[in-house]
């Protein structure tokens, strides 16, 4: 009688390890699905989805291996190190708005550099132990595009340097800013 006890309660112990199991596997499908349901989408609302090979045939091979594959584009040899014109940086993948010209300066680097992102949720720092230093990287929120790195050498306010890769970004003039639907950050330039 008591090793017939002993193989129910094993039984019973065995049947609520694998309710368990069942239940935490369930609860991760659903998660999952919710997560392939909630499509990115860049600031005027609209989703932003496009795949591996969509993104090779709308970008250079530049902006491609940069964004995509965490390349670096030459110093003084890109579109934006030197552009002093008042507008806004998005990613140039999801439209996302990552920077402002009101906090770019030049830090000699070669590259456009800025003190602060537009909206800090909108970009994601990573550290990056590759070539044998350690740095924080910065990745855009919505499309996980490869942007730069940020530094601690910056000028006030903040003492950072965000040293941005042209290759990532598109610039949108002020004067444009209504016509691509950033209407709303106009208010930077006053």
């Amino acid at each position: 009688m008591i090793k017939n006890k002993r193989k129910v309660y094993i039984h019973m112990g065995a049947i609520a390890v694998a309710l368990a199991i069942m239940i935490i596997v369930g609860l991760t499908l659903v998660r999952g699905q919710d997560k392939k349901e909630a499509e990115p989408m860049n600031e005027q609302g609209k989703k932003w989805h496009e795949t591996e090979a969509e993104l090779r045939e709308r970008l250079t091979d530049l902006q491609y291996r940069v964004t995509r594959e965490d390349a670096t584009e030459p110093p003084f040899h890109n579109k934006y190190w030197d552009n002093k014109e008042d507008g806004i940086y998005v990613d140039i993948v999801s439209g996302e708005p990552l920077f402002s010209s009101r906090d770019k300066y030049n830090s000699g680097t070669g590259w456009p550099s800025f003190t602060r992102p537009i909206h800090s949720e909108n970009v994601q720092e990573r550290l990056d132990r590759r070539y044998g230093t350690t740095r924080v990287e910065i990745r855009s929120t919505t499309a996980d595009s490869h942007l730069g790195h940020v530094f601690k050498d910056g000028p006030p306010p903040t003492g950072l340097r965000y040293c941005i890769n042209s290759a990532a970004l598109r610039f949108i003039p002020r004067e444009q800013l209504e016509a691509e639907g950033y209407g709303h950050y106009l208010h930077l330039f006053e």
